[in-house]
Order: C-alpha cells, then sequence, then structure tokens
C-alpha cells in the first residue's frame, strides 16, 4: 500500500541552500505548487477567476461633459468584454464647467448626439445612464451604528443601517446619488463584506456617501425629458473613468484616478476594493484653451488647434526653436504673427500646474492615508496634453507625509485608457477622452452594481389603501 501522507507531503528548506531549484508547476486543481526556493506562492483568488456577469440586451449611455458629449450604446460579451454597437459624439452646448447653462442648447446637442448613436447602432434608445458632474458633487464618510440584539444579520438590517446614514448625511438643497458601505464590523469583527448570516449585537457600518445639489439634478433631468430621455441612473465622473481604467488590483492597493476634462477635473480615490473619496475642481482644459486666446490674442478655435496640436505643459521638451503662425483677433484683413512654441508652453504650464497643485491639495487633506499616496491615473481628454506626466510627477509624485500608521509612498503617475472595450471612436491613447463614457457603459450592463452601490428604490405598494394613497401622492 502506497504512503499517501509521506509521497504528499513536500520539503521545505528555510535557508535554501539544500533546495533544488525547480520551476513553479501547477498541479490537476490548477493550483500553483511551490518552487525550488523554498517559497510557498499565494493561492489563486477565485474573485479574479470569476467572469463578469452582464445584463441582457443592450444598455445607452450619456456622458455630458462641458467639452463635448457622448453616446454609447453596447452590451456585454460573454469573453467579459464590452462592445459598443452605436457611438455618437459632437462639441457640447449649452453646458459650462459639468452643468447646464442653456435647456434648449443642450438639448439639441443631447438629441444630436443620441440620433448619432441610435443610427449607428440601428435601434432606438429612451433609458440612458449620465455621468453626475453637475451640482458641486461632493464626498464624505459615515460611520453608523444599529443594534441587531444578538440574533442573524438579515438584509433588512443592512438597507436599515444604510438608510440611518442616508439621513445623516441629509443636506437641505443636496440630494444623495451614491450610498457606497466600504465595510461591515459585527460586534468585534472588522473588515466584513457581507455582514448577512452573522450573529451580532451590533452592526457598524462606513458608509461613502455623494451627493450633489437638487436643482442642477432637476434641471438635468429636465433637459433629459425634453430630448425623451428617462434617467436611468446618476454615476459619479470619476468613478465611471476608475471602472474603465483601472486593474482589480490597482483599486484594491490605493490608486487616484485623476479625470482631466473640459471645464473640470474630479478625481476618486480607491482602496481596498472601493471607492474612499471624490471630488471635483472648477479648472480644465478649457480654461488653457481662454488662456492661450487671451495671451496671443487669437479666437477660441485657433487657441484650441494650438494647444492640442502643438502645446506642451512640461518646459522641459526641446521646444524653443521651432516657431509657430498665430493668427491675431480684430483685424480687417487677416494679420499673422508668429511665436515660439516654447512661448505657447510658458502660457499652458501655470494653469496646468495650478490644476495638479489644487489636486494635491484635495488629496492630502483627504485624511485617507496610504490610499491616497499611492499609484496616480491620469485620463480624459486635457490628460493627452503633451507633457503632463512628467510635470503631474513632479507635482503629484513626490512622497506623502508619513503617517502613525505606515511608511511614506512615493505616487507614480501613468496614463489611463478604457480597458475591456470594443468600439469606441478612438483606439489609440485618445481613447482616454472617452474613459468616463466607457465606465458608464460598464456600469449600466453589468449585473451587480460596482463597489456595492445601494439602490433606495421604493417597493411598489401592494394593498388597495397603499395602492390609494400612492396614487394620491403621484396626482397631487
Amino acid at each position: 500500500m502506497t504512503d499517501r501522507t509521506r509521497s504528499a507531503s513536500p520539503t521545505f528548506s528555510l535557508g535554501g541552500r539544500s533546495a533544488k531549484k525547480t520551476p513553479q508547476t501547477t498541479n490537476s486543481s490548477g493550483l500553483l505548487m511551490s518552487g525550488g526556493d523554498g517559497s510557498l506562492p499565494l493561492p489563486p483568488s477565485e474573485a479574479n477567476k470569476r467572469q463578469r456577469t452582464w445584463r441582457n440586451g443592450y444598455a445607452a449611455v450619456l456622458d455630458i461633459g462641458s467639452t463635448k458629449i457622448t453616446c454609447l450604446i453596447g452590451k456585454g460579451e460573454p469573453n467579459g468584454m464590452l462592445r459598443v454597437v452605436g457611438c455618437g459624439w459632437r462639441r457640447s452646448d449649452g453646458i459650462r464647467n459639468g452643468a447646464i447653462t442653456d435647456l434648449h442648447k443642450a438639448e439639441a446637442a443631447i438629441r444630436a448626439t443620441v440620433g448619432q448613436a441610435e443610427m449607428m447602432a440601428e435601434r432606438t434608445i429612451d433609458r440612458v445612464v449620465v455621468n453626475l458632474s453637475c451640482g458641486h458633487p461632493a464626498s464624505r464618510l459615515f460611520n453608523v451604528r444599529w443594534p441587531v440584539g444578538g440574533r442573524v444579520v438579515t438584509e433588512a438590517d443592512i438597507r436599515r443601517v444604510v438608510t440611518e446614514g442616508r439621513v445623516q448625511a441629509t443636506v437641505e438643497g443636496r440630494d444623495v446619488v451614491h450610498t457606497l458601505p466600504i465595510d461591515f464590523t459585527v460586534d468585534d469583527t472588522e473588515n466584513v463584506a457581507d455582514p448577512r448570516g452573522h450573529l451580532c449585537e451590533t452592526l457598524k457600518a462606513r458608509l461613502h456617501i455623494i451627493d450633489a445639489a437638487s436643482t442642477a439634478l432637476l434641471n438635468l433631468q429636465t433637459v433629459l425629458s425634453r430630448a425623451e430621455l428617462k434617467l436611468e441612473a446618476l454615476v459619479s465622473s470619476p468613478m465611471a473613468s476608475g471602472l474603465s481604467v483601472l486593474d482589480a488590483d490597482e483599486r484594491e492597493l490605493g490608486t487616484t484616478v485623476i479625470e482631466m476634462g473640459g471645464g473640470t477635473t474630479s478625481l476618486a480615490v480607491f482602496g481596498e476594493g472601493q471607492i474612499l473619496h471624490t471630488a471635483q475642481i472648477g479648472v480644465g482644459g478649457l480654461h488653457v484653451t481662454r488662456d492661450i486666446a487671451r495671451g496671443l490674442s487669437t479666437s477660441l478655435e485657433n487657441a484650441e488647434r494650438l494647444k492640442t496640436v502643438y502645446g506642451s505643459a512640461d518646459l522641459s521638451s526641446d521646444v524653443e526653436d521651432e516657431l509657430l503662425t498665430v493668427e491675431l483677433l480684430g483685424n480687417d484683413v487677416p494679420h499673422f504673427e508668429q511665436i515660439s512654441r516654447a512661448q505657447l508652453g510658458r502660457i499652458i504650464r501655470p494653469r496646468m500646474e495650478e490644476t495638479l497643485e489644487l489636486v494635491r491639495e484635495k488629496l492630502d487633506g483627504a485624511g485617507l492615508g496610504n490610499a491616497a499616496s499611492g499609484r496616480i491615473v491620469l485620463t480624459g481628454g486635457a490628460s493627452l496634453l503633451d507633457g503632463m506626466r512628467p510635470l503631474a510627477e513632479r507635482i503629484l509624485g513626490s512622497p506623502a507625509t508619513k503617517g502613525r500608521h505606515g511608511p511614506s509612498f512615493t505616487r507614480t503617475v501613468r496614463l489611463g485608457r478604457p480597458k475591456h472595450i470594443i468600439g469606441l471612436p478612438e483606439k489609440t491613447a485618445a481613447a482616454a477622452g472617452f474613459a468616463t463614457a466607457a465606465g458608464l457603459l460598464s456600469w449600466a450592463a453589468s449585473a451587480e452594481r460596482p463597489f456595492g452601490d445601494v439602490e433606495f428604490r421604493e417597493a411598489p405598494p401592494s394593498g388597495f389603501l397603499q395602492k390609494l394613497v400612492a396614487f394620491i401622492r403621484e396626482k397631487v
């Protein structure tokens, strides 16, 4: 008889001198076995193996930005990829710094964008998931306690503790958009992802709540209604960008996504697999365009072209000898002047430095410790400006202040573009301008709400009296 115990027991050498170096192998179950150096690798994560599940049918999203409006229609594929079947995008109108300023112009722009996507997809849509950038979105953390009384935690308990958090977060004139449970504590057991089924006396929850100004949200719903669209859900813009440009490990270890748009720059801090903080700054790529137009006395259209084609945020580039021709404003006949590319860069750089310094202040003031001290990912249209990465590394990449609970880390910077999606208008690095739209589509097509977002849709009334009360409320 074979001695199964002895033959199955591996021998480890802590000193490593007697270990025979052999390549790592996998067993019949696919598990990674120890290598010849005596190290024992982590077992593979089942969460990483699990294929993402998608909703049936097609989803439609609308990214309403200060520079452009984008509509995507698509669906999830069995291989985990997203496929875009319809895309429309055009210059924004009636929108400034993420807010709707002209209902008529915004409606016309949205209608045209959606119509373009519908024509390409050969199908019509009436519901859309929309990005949240209006109403000055704000992000806050809450710690909530709920007495359970020694019984099993149910889903009703979770909804009660989350509801209590929403009540605490209520501010007059603002509406809650996202309620994101970061983790739960079951009595003395911390970092519980799902407390259902646990026995406990007290359930605690750490909640991340994002809200926005009520009037801005009503204006958004109004313009969508006028464009014959129903708002299916609102999703924070930097959260959507993080869904499209980050890997699961980046969201777990601590990464900040900086979404650099036309009218605003927004950021989201990810850590522990969750979104921990968001913030928005009222400065973006259009402010750079206006600086160029003022500084060179040229039109906004010419300024945008100069920024896009020749602009650089990094003056260390060798651009001193390159001359550019600029058409000046205010002349009866066309009048041109030559400037160096370095002169253009000297107009651009102060605004981009200001933007990144404001981002750094937001990160340092978030109170998130190492979660906000790791990797930085730049995305959005303004991140495509030449020299943005080295400038961001100098301003954001220095070591953060050492905290009480761990060492300091140097922030590393990379450029991010949408992943695992097919059919975007741009397939190169320029796809960064569609990061929010791609993340919105990922959110809309997913069968499960990312980051455990708790939706509060009231259950339909069951009894006759409840139905009567609901009818009166709706009509009055």
